[in-house]
């Protein structure tokens, strides 16, 4: 072991050389390169073959006290040596102006090309990529022969050492208030003991905008991973492989086409965890404390200040606080941690390996080829946050779900496409010298006439596709799926909160909202914490709640209101299509109003959740959440409330209500609106749930891929279309602060969106599949499709977004469980009301001769003598060919009473009573078969379990041995425990 430098920290206990044990390496260890020759160094060259550039000696660690007192006036040892630096440098060149000298300062200015400027180029004409309209392989692509394509060092300060955590940028303007803001909010932050350096505009290629980079040094990022609760590595797991079952040890050497090439990613390391503490930082794994936070957690950390940082009183003198409030009232243009590089490269990832994480990302998850892949969610993780990778593991988990019932549903549907020729019925109705002879009363008062049975042929062969006797099947199977679904991604949940360190994340991690902070006066002492922290008093609570229910229920009946509008639209369109003299268009009027009312209907939902979804962001501001994890899950709440309603209200009313309540012949029902109520075909609504469906679920799912992808690409080609022009005409550096700058930014409600869409479809593949068998199978070929374009626009298109951490996917995993406990009740109610299923079965084996369809048509249509009806009810016109008619035929179960006077036949209290059965009989058998489920597959996988005790363990031993060390001296003990590895001995 080389004695010139201290022990990797973390090893002293261990006892062992620190070269066999696997550390955490997840960034570059060192500063890029001063000198490098164009033509033979790679685009991106290799960190770790730089010759290593001398760090500062680390400052002091182990106890608060020691690091406090080397702290400078700004809190950090790392701000001073920089600012020593920098004065330094403007003492050599002979100026006192600190952007002057910054200029002319022999380190990478990024602004010009000069004769002090040390950039790396090379000749683009080298250079083998593919096309893209992109901004990064625009500038691969160039003409120029000599280009500025390395921007490595612009994740950097000036010094080559400091990592760049986070970039604020704005543009020059007159606003002297803005100024005020700016300087007040960054004196806070060096305060803080951030070190800031600005990049003028000047040097920006568009002119315009200013940039502050943004550095957090290791003391402060280790302050605030302790008052964070961070969880760091602590040892090396050592039961993850005894734990590893025979079958699964097995199968881990059988070929996959799904699983990603481990040349080209690794398995990141398992370690043991435990909350970082800097009194005990000897404890922690730290190979080089440059890398031992990740990009993301830096981000995290520094986000942490920047939301907490004030920058003006109020009228009131209550500070204003939070870098999103200082973007929001235009202070700043944006604030955004940067992304590591280029996501594209001209070598081969296979050849000469990732040039960065976002390269690698985006050759194995984010590039279309790869769409039939596994995921690499741990780095998905390390990149981005739990939060995010929560959401794609959840994703990812659900379109592998729905293979199974996507093949079920469509072995269901071609069951119906093999047999609808032999569905006697259909047939029937399809025979003119049969039922389909028979004359139908008319579907309208007055301007509609009589017609034929057989003009309804084709609606019914349509309806067979989804009613027929796999319906019922897959409707339990369905049921089933949804509950086993929940159960494994329960345990799949467990798993990911472990080994991603976020299991305790929202009771013991999660700190109050800054805007909840900044906003209540109020203040007592929290009963667990004994902390004096801000509450809102319970009058409040009731005052904001009221007004936000009244407020809620209020938009709610806006929806149902805009729902009866389109009922009334198919009311009145129907009578005016069946009234027309086109035979077309008049044997179509049903399937017409049903389509161009699908399309209105889908329009409204548009523009009711634009307007709703600001209305829902008011509200949730009004109520005050306390954490950001309490606002989310409010505001989600209110949103799907809101969308639920706004989806499915129209295909519950076709589903459960059309037809209903039209009364028969002679006795219409005229409560609406003074209007006779739609009817239903005579083979059933549900082809038309079928229609309403496709269109909200298709259209939705096309045009929330456009806004995700094209919106974007045409955002990021706008903004940056000058930087690239600018950049063609002279060799400058497009700075990796300036390319982000220029990417779109992720919506605010982050990703909120992306949620509610799944969740939505996720009401439609289960709500609603007895209607529509091939929902899961449009599902799934839109999931393998959304994952990659969600992961295209993140890695692409999006500036970074601050790594948030999250627990699971929140209280969208209680909307799942509401949905599929909804879902149980709707889909027995489709197959025993809107299908024909039940009805079918109760003819065929209460009142068929030999068990079959035969005479079905028959048995379910009623007749109705003419002269019974309604003044207004009476055609005005009757075709010659229908000649004198004196009966004709209806849906329902009625039978002749008297002059003018029907009632139901005894077929319609069977059915009704086969019908209720049904629902109860399905309903608990679901019911049961979903309890034994949850018995039987425990929420947390043994091998978690066991994992979560040993961490446990070994915590409570690093913490005996710190304190052990701490009452050494006053014992007067030796160093006789010294190197000794922490699981020596117990506390028991």
């Amino acid at each position: 072991m080389d004695h010139s430098r201290p022990p990797p920290i973390g090893f002293e206990l261990q006892g062992a050389d620190s070269a066999n044990v696997t550390q955490i390496d997840v960034g570059f260890n060192h500063p890029p390169p001063q000198e490098v020759t164009p033509s033979t160094q790679p685009l991106y060259p290799n960190p770790h073959d730089q010759t290593e550039v001398p760090m500062p000696p680390p400052a002091p660690i182990g106890f608060e006290g020691q690091m406090e007192n080397s702290n400078g006036p700004n809190g950090t040892a790392e701000a001073d040596d920089y600012k020593a630096n920098q004065q330094k440098t403007q003492v050599e060149l002979g100026t006192g102006n600190e952007e002057e000298s910054l200029a002319t300062n022999e380190t990478t200015h990024y602004g010009a090309v000069d004769d002090k400027v040390e950039l790396l180029t090379e000749d683009t004409t080298k250079l083998n990529v593919t096309e893209d309209d992109n901004e990064d392989s625009s500038l691969l692509l160039s003409k120029s022969p000599k280009k500025v394509i390395n921007e490595i060092a612009t994740l950097y300060f000036r010094d080559k050492k400091s990592k760049i955590d986070y970039i604020l940028a704005y543009e020059d303007e007159q606003d002297e208030k803005k100024k005020e803001r700016r300087k007040q909010f960054q004196e806070n932050l060096e305060e803080e003991g951030l070190i800031l350096e600005f990049e003028e505009k000047e040097n920006s290629i568009n002119k315009k905008t200013s940039f502050i980079k943004i550095h957090c040094p290791w003391e402060i990022l280790a302050k605030y991973a302790e008052i964070t609760n961070m969880k760091m590595p602590l040892m090396e797991n050592d039961m993850d492989e005894e734990l590893t079952g025979i079958l699964e040890h097995c199968f881990s050497y059988l070929p996959s086409p799904f699983e990603l090439s481990k040349d080209i990613i690794q398995d990141e390391p398992n370690y043991f965890t435990a909350p970082f503490n800097r009194e005990r930082v000897d404890q922690f794994i730290i190979k080089d404390k440059a890398t031992f936070f990740t990009n993301a957690q830096r981000s995290k950390i520094v986000y942490e200040i920047l939301a907490r940082t004030w920058f003006e009183h109020d009228k009131k003198g209550k500070k204003r606080i939070g870098v999103s409030n200082m973007v929001n009232n235009g202070s700043y243009t944006a604030a955004f941690p940067l992304h590591d590089g280029r996501y594209i490269s001209e070598h081969s990832i296979l050849a000469s390996g990732k040039d960065n994480d976002r390269h690698l990302l985006y050759e194995t998850w984010a590039k279309p080829g790869v769409w039939y892949k596994y995921q690499p969610l741990d780095h998905v993780r390390t990149y981005f946050g739990e939060k995010i990778a929560i959401y794609f593991a959840w994703l990812g988990y659900y379109t592998s779900a729905l293979f199974p019932a996507a093949a079920i549903g469509l072995a269901v549907f071609i069951f119906g496409l093999a047999t609808f020729m032999d569905d006697k019925p259909s047939n029937d109705i399809c025979d003119p010298n049969g039922a389909g002879n028979f004359t139908m009363c008319p579907l309208c008062d007055a301007r509609c006439t009589y017609w034929k049975l057989e003009s309804s042929c084709r609606y019914s062969r349509a309806t067979y596709l989804f009613d027929n006797y796999g319906t019922m099947i897959f409707a339990i199977v369905m049921a089933l799926w949804a509950s086993f679904f929940q159960e494994f991604w329960k345990r799949k949940q467990h798993e990911l909160e472990y080994d991603w360190d976020c299991a305790d994340f929202e009771s013991e991690e999660e700190t109050l909202r800054p805007e909840f902070e900044a906003a209540i006066s109020n203040r007592r002492t929290h009963p667990v914490t004994k902390r004096e922290e801000p509450f809102v008093p319970s009058y409040s609570k009731c005052i904001r709640y009221g007004t936000t229910l009244g407020i809620i229920v209020f938009f709610l009946c806006v929806v149902l209101a805009a729902v009866f509008g389109v009922i009334l639209y198919r009311v009145v369109i129907s009578g005016v299509l069946y009234a027309s003299t086109d035979g077309v268009i008049k044997s179509r009027a049903t399937i017409i109003a049903s389509v161009t009312a699908a399309c209105i209907n889908f329009v409204i939902i548009l523009i009711l959740n634009f307007v709703y979804g600001r209305i829902a962001l008011f509200l949730t501001d009004l109520e005050q959440h306390r954490t950001q994890t309490e606002w989310e899950d409010a505001f989600t709440f209110k949103m799907f409330l809101f969308q639920f309603v706004n989806y499915y209200s129209t295909v519950v009313y076709i589903a459960f209500f059309k037809g209903r309540f039209v009364g028969r012949p002679g006795d219409y029902n005229y409560s609406l609106l003074d209007k006779r109520q739609e009817e239903c075909d005579p083979a059933g609504c549900l082809i038309e749930v079928c229609i309403q469906l496709g269109i909200i679920m298709v259209g939705k799912q096309a045009l929330n891929n456009f806004k995700e992808i094209l919106l974007p690409k045409i955002m990021v080609w706008f903004k940056s279309r000058k930087a690239k022009n600018e950049e063609k005409k002279e060799d400058i550096v497009y700075s990796r602060w300036e390319q982000d700058y220029n990417l779109a930014d992720q919506p605010k409600m982050g990703l909120f969106d992306e949620y509610l869409e799944m969740v939505i479809q996720y009401g439609f593949v289960t709500i609603f599949v007895a209607a529509f068998p091939l929902a899961p199978l449009f599902a799934l070929l839109n999931n393998i499709i959304e994952i990659r374009l969600d992961a295209y626009k993140f890695v692409t298109q999006w500036k970074r977004p601050m790594a948030a951490r999250a627990q699971d996917i929140g209280i969208w995993f209680g909307i799942l469980r509401g949905i599929s406990a909804v879902a149980v009740i709707t889909n027995a109610a489709i197959i025993a009301f809107t299908a024909e299923f039940i009805p079918k079965m109760v003819y065929r084996y209460a009142h068929s001769e030999d068990e079959s369809l035969e005479g079905y048509m028959n048995y379910s249509l009623s007749v109705f003598n003419v002269a019974d009806f309604q003044k207004k009810s009476i055609p005005s016109e009757i075709p010659p060919e229908f000649g004198n008619v004196t009966q004709c035929r209806f849906r329902g179960f009625y039978e002749h009473a008297g002059p003018g006077e029907y009632q139901f036949t005894m077929a319609y209290w069977e059915v009704l009573a086969a019908r209720l059965a049904f629902i109860v009989v399905f309903e608990n058998l679901v019911v049961f078969l979903t309890w034994l489920v949850m018995y039987l597959v425990p929420d947390i996988p043994y091998k978690v379990k066991m994992q979560m005790l040993r961490e446990n363990f070994l915590s409570k031993e690093a913490l005996y041995r710190a304190e052990s060390i701490k009452l050494s001296p006053m014992r007067g003990g030796g160093g006789s425990e010294n190197g000794a590895n922490i699981t020596d001995r117990t506390i028991f």
